[in-house]
């Protein structure tokens, strides 16, 4: 919620602090910079630290920093304080696949991870709503508080009823391009950057899309659709995924690519286009369990560290969705993303066809 929310509260934000709704729209733009170039290098240097202190610096981290964005009175403060929240983002994110995975028995990590991404969709479909609304009824600087209240029961409840763990002994942590070495890490990558990329340039933007098929003033109940959609297949995919991960992902990109297929062919069928919402949902939700189980499982004990290494492709293929969407926007029109969807995703289908060996391994976890 703390990345959404800004999407929706732009005209407020640019009004408060003088700019341009295009400079407010660098809060979300610094937001994810501050991700991409934390994540490694913060979550490599703090694995002998123990896992929860460590998230409750992070969350911490999002509480003081969005503390500041209320707080100030002027754009480049304001700016830096998006940025360094990004940090504290981006070590949030490189922590809890592995978290998560150590909560319960090996033969349950995916579905842990299942679980506890439920949270990713109902905020990207409800953060720029939400932030819409109660900016209207609190100001943004008053959104920013609320979210800084809502970290800090977070850090309440974590630090209450969240287990911790050890970090790794010295001896047991390997370099990083060992680990980036490591048989099926960087398949495993490929395809994250590819089934991203493709999301993003649509997501990214969805409004110019649906304007053409005359659904411009329905955006936010088809993105509603696709969010419930997703949830459904995150559900979908936790309770597979730790004995079918590579069949899933198989289908689901199959079926993304299908979805990709069918608003290409939508038009102006409004009833054509959501029915392709909704399978791109379906197929979409579960991607981030499936490739967060994907990489733990190929990376072992450097689990941590090969998250990070996701979250950094993962934000970078978000940027260069909204970079490549713009081109085509400009170049060929909307009515190139569903393509552009299709080739990048069967790409990426015939990556995972081709890593059976390391990456996407077939049959069921061990469960010990």
């Amino acid at each position: 919620m703390t990345e959404t929310m800004p999407a929706g509260l732009l005209p407020l934000i640019g009004r408060g602090l003088g700019v341009s709704e295009a400079l407010a729209g660098q809060f979300v733009t610094l937001y994810a910079v501050g991700s991409v170039l934390a994540a490694i290098p913060v979550i490599a240097a703090t694995r002998s630290v123990r896992r929860r202190p460590l998230l409750l610096s992070a969350v911490g981290g999002l509480l003081v920093f969005n503390t500041v964005t209320a707080l100030s009175a002027g754009y480049p403060l304001t700016l830096a304080a998006r940025f360094a929240a990004g940090m504290a983002a981006g070590v949030v994110w490189g922590l809890l696949a592995g978290y998560a995975r150590r909560l319960v028995p090996p033969h349950l990590a995916g579905r842990a991870l299942a679980v506890a991404g439920v949270g990713q969709p109902i905020a990207l479909t409800l953060g720029v709503p939400l932030g819409t609304w109660l900016g209207s009824v609190a100001g943004w600087r008053g959104v920013f508080w609320i979210i800084s209240g809502v970290a800090l029961l977070l850090m309440v409840w974590v630090r209450v009823f969240v287990p911790d763990f050890p970090g790794q002994a010295a001896a047991e942590r390997r370099p990083l391009r060992e680990i980036l070495t490591t048989p099926g890490v960087r398949p495993v990558l490929g395809v994250v950057f590819l089934w991203i990329l493709a999301h993003n340039i649509l997501y990214t933007y969805i409004s110019p899309f649906l304007g053409e098929a005359g659904l411009r003033d329905s955006t936010d109940l088809v993105l509603l659709a696709f969010g419930a959609s997703s949830i459904a297949g995150i559900w979908g995919t936790g309770a597979l995924v730790d004995r079918r991960l590579r069949a899933l992902t198989l289908v689901s990109l199959a079926g993304f690519a299908a979805a990709a297929l069918l608003l290409g062919i939508a038009g102006d069928a409004p009833a054509l286009l959501i029915a392709g919402v909704v399978a791109w949902g379906l197929t979409f939700g579960g991607a981030p369990t499936l490739l967060q189980t994907a990489i733990a499982d190929a990376a072992g004990d450097g689990a941590d560290v090969a998250q990070s290494m996701l979250v950094t492709v993962f934000n970078l293929a978000v940027a260069g969705g909204g970079v490549a969407g713009a081109v085509l926007l400009e170049s060929a029109g909307v009515a190139s993303f569903p393509w552009s969807l299709l080739l990048i995703s069967l790409l990426a289908l015939a990556l995972v066809a081709a890593s059976r060996a390391h990456a996407f391994r077939p049959g069921p976890r061990a469960s010990s």
